[in-house]
C-alpha cells in the first residue's frame, strides 16, 4: 500500500484551475523530488495535500495510509503524520519558538508523557545537530530570523515532530552552501522505512545531497515526466524546454 496516493487531483483558487489531474504515489521510505517552471502548481500541490482552506478540490482524491484525508482539517492531517515546510515561513510575534514546539509536540504525540525539562533536553540535542544555540529557541517564532535561520527552524520542527511524510517546499531557496548541506544532512538522517519526503525545488543542487528515488516534472498543473536522478541532470543541462516538448509530443500522439 502507498503511503500517499493522489489520483486525478484537480484544484482551483478563486475560480482559477491550478491543478489539472495530478497522479502521484509515494511509498514508505521513498524521497520524491518535484521540479517545474514557475506557476506550474508545485506549491499549490503541497498546500492542497495539507488542506489549505483557500484551495478547492474539484475532482480526484488524496489518501494517506489508505485513509481519505480530503475532509480532514490541516491539524488533523498533521496529527496523522503529514508535515509541510513552508516556502516562506510566517513570523508570529509574541509566541516563543520553544513554546510553540512544545505545543506542537504534545498535539502530534498525545499519548507521550513528557515533562517540560525532558522536552527542553530533547530540543537542545536536536538544535545542536543544526548548529543552533540554546538562545535560538528562546526567540519569538521566526521574528527577526534570517532566511537561513527560518529554514533551519523549519527543519528543527521536522526533526522534533517526526512526520511520516514531509513536504519540503523550496527549503533550499536562499540557503548558502553550508546551510544547504546542513539541511540536506538533517533530512538524510531521518531517511528510513518510517520516513518519506516530497522535495519541491527549482534546482538540482539540493538533490545532489538528497539523491531522490523519483524525480517528477510538473507543468500546467500536471506531472508531465517522471524518472530517476538523470531527469534532474537533464533539466540542469537543458532546462525545461526539451522535456516539455517531449511531453507535448506524447500527448499529441495519444490523441
Amino acid at each position: 500500500m502507498d503511503l500517499l496516493s493522489v489520483k486525478d487531483l484537480h484544484a482551483q483558487i478563486d475560480g482559477k484551475n491550478i491543478l489539472n489531474g495530478i497522479d502521484l504515489s509515494v511509498k514508505k521510505g521513498e524521497v520524491h523530488a518535484i521540479m517545474g517552471p514557475n506557476g506550474s502548481g508545485k506549491s499549490t500541490l503541497s498546500n492542497v495535500i495539507m488542506g489549505h482552506p483557500k484551495f478547492v478540490v474539484t475532482k480526484g482524491s488524496i489518501s494517506f495510509e489508505g485513509k481519505d484525508v480530503l475532509e480532514l482539517s490541516p491539524d488533523k492531517r498533521s496529527r496523522l503524520g503529514l508535515f509541510l515546510s513552508f516556502q516562506y515561513p510566517f513570523e508570529v510575534q509574541g509566541l516563543g519558538f520553544s513554546k510553540f514546539l512544545f505545543s506542537a509536540y504534545k498535539a502530534r504525540f498525545p499519548n507521550k508523557k513528557i515533562s517540560v525539562l525532558d522536552f527542553q533536553k530533547l530540543l537542545k540535542s536536536k538544535a545542536e545537530a543544526l548548529h543552533m544555540t540554546p538562545e535560538f529557541t528562546k526567540r519569538e517564532l521566526n521574528v527577526g530570523f534570517s532566511g537561513g535561520e527560518k529554514k533551519r527552524a523549519e527543519i528543527l520542527q521536522l526533526m522534533m515532530l517526526e512526520p511520516k511524510l514531509a513536504i519540503l517546499d523550496e527549503t533550499d531557496s536562499g540557503l548558502d552552501i553550508d546551510s544547504l548541506k546542513l539541511v540536506a544532512e538533517s533530512v538524510n538522517r531521518l531517511r528510513g522505512p518510517d520516513f518519506s519526503a516530497i522535495v519541491i525545488t527549482h534546482y538540482k543542487r539540493i538533490l545532489n545531497y538528497l539523491k531522490p528515488d523519483v524525480v517528477h516534472v510538473l507543468s500546467e498543473g500536471r506531472i508531465v515526466a517522471s524518472g530517476d536522478m538523470s531527469l534532474a541532470d537533464e533539466l540542469e543541462a537543458n532546462g525545461y524546454k526539451t522535456v516539455l516538448q517531449k511531453s507535448a509530443m506524447g500527448r499529441g500522439a495519444e490523441k
